[in-house]
């Protein structure tokens, strides 16, 4: 017997009670581990609510924060901020991060055999690897070095959403690969079959069966510039003016709750904010289960 099927030869215990027993034991770990994942968020977020909850009205979310030591005024231009640089990060990220996975899944393989090609393969997925382990202050540092200061843009929200493009780009790309990967591969022998090309048989089949999972990505990328702070303290300039183009300073909500908790003494505020932030994380993410449910609904017909 070779050891590989040495290894293979394992049973169960042959008592049934032990068995039983065994498997209770393991479903019981498992719904422990649950609970306390879930008991975990739970305590978070009524931490943040008892804190903040208070303090959020309909003046707290149409008031301008009024800047300085105080804390005083509201979080509207933040909000205003904050969705004009997902717009726009999302604009410069999708395109670019979707085209990357289609690649990477579709067409790397067959090109794999000629010249340098291979190399240029690997060395990309490589560098989406490692992309997507950096810190995000890297990114932040990166894109001060480069679009604020080399190419001139200076503070403003078009350097914070190329920044954070390059943040969310490894994210996008390696989902939109491995949503595509997730798609049987008869649905592209019967494209072929039927006399579709190579790129009929991606766009018009594959793509839109993996549309659930690249939209997922997305959304999940759109928590991410919501949730960070690090790549826009040093890109978006942190003004808590209303925002009138692209190229003005900004403040998103989570650099709104950073400035507050370190540089005032509005920390009921500040847990305000948050209380906002996360909810908005809240609905992002049931909002990926509603949007990945109706197009698989959609997908099987």
């Amino acid at each position: 017997m070779s050891p590989n099927m040495e290894r293979l030869d394992w049973k169960w215990p042959a008592s049934p009670s032990r068995r039983r027993w065994l498997q209770r034991t393991a479903f019981g770990l498992l719904w422990v581990t649950g609970l306390i994942s879930i008991g975990i968020l739970v305590l978070i977020v009524a931490f943040v609510w008892v804190r903040g909850g208070g303090q959020i009205n309909w003046a707290f979310l149409v008031t301008p924060p009024e800047g300085g030591l105080s804390g005083e005024g509201g979080i509207s231009t933040t909000i205003v901020t904050t969705l004009i640089l997902i717009v726009v990060t999302v604009a410069i990220a999708s395109p670019l991060g979707i085209g990357a996975g289609i690649y990477m899944a579709e067409y790397a393989t067959e090109s794999s055999r000629r010249g340098i090609i291979p190399i240029l393969v690997n060395a990309a997925r490589a560098g989406v690897e490692m992309l997507a382990g950096v810190p995000s202050i890297v990114f932040g540092l990166f894109g001060y070095a480069l679009f604020v200061t080399a190419l001139k843009l200076g503070f403003s929200i078009l350097s914070g959403a190329l920044a954070a493009a390059c943040l969310v780009l490894p994210v996008i790309i390696r989902t939109t690969e491995e949503a595509l990967h997730a798609i049987p591969q008869s649905y592209r022998e019967a494209s072929l079959a039927l006399g579709a090309t190579k790129w009929q048989t991606t766009w018009n089949v594959v793509v839109p069966a993996a549309l659930p999972g690249i939209i997922t990505g997305i959304i999940l990328s759109v928590g991410r510039i919501i949730s960070e702070t690090a790549v826009f303290y040093v890109t978006l300039g942190g003004s808590h003016n209303m925002p009138r183009s692209l190229m003005d300073p900004g403040r998103t909500m989570a650099l709104h709750l950073f400035y507050l908790a370190t540089d005032t003494r509005a920390f009921d505020k500040a847990m305000a904010t948050g209380v906002i932030l996360v909810v908005s994380i809240i609905l992002i993410n049931l909002s990926i289960n509603i949007i990945s449910r109706r197009l698989r609904a959609k997908v099987r017909g």
